[in-house]
């Protein structure tokens, strides 16, 4: 998660969303991603869409069978549904998301054969979402 994070601090960076994404497959990164919605001007470049992306890359294979994703906020149902699709066995997210949760905090875009996870280093992905939209209202 700690990786994700470095990815949503560049994600901030470039002042987009803080959110960050890593897919692990045998204790290696074989994927990253960071919001770029804005940047690239694409509404589907999330951070997961595009760790996902990478990875798939990576091991040139759009099954990522075994493979964890790291991210920083819970997946929006666009992003559940690439996650189920790509075949990621477990997803293992920080904050919840009230808005657009959708692996459990407002929809149920679950499989049984996903294990999730929730609340890992909560606070500090927390915390980096509510200073970039504190700053930006500023």
């Amino acid at each position: 998660m700690k990786e994700a994070l470095k990815e949503a601090e560049l994600a901030k960076e470039e002042k987009e969303v803080p959110i960050g994404a890593v897919i692990v497959l045998n204790d290696r990164i074989i994927g990253r991603g960071h919001n770029q919605v804005e940047s690239l001007k694409d509404p589907t470049a999330h951070a997961e869409i595009i760790a996902i992306t990478s990875a798939s890359h990576s091991i040139n294979n759009w099954r990522l069978n075994n493979a964890t994703l790291y991210v920083t906020l819970e997946p929006c149902p666009m992003c559940a549904g690439a996650i189920f699709l790509s075949r990621i066995s477990r997803c293992v997210f920080g904050a919840k998301d009230p808005k657009l949760g959708s692996l459990g905090s407002v929809y149920e875009i679950k499989s049984p054969e996903i294990k999730i996870i929730s609340g890992v280093l909560e606070s500090e992905c927390k915390k980096l979402l509510k200073s970039f939209f504190k700053n930006k209202r500023v």
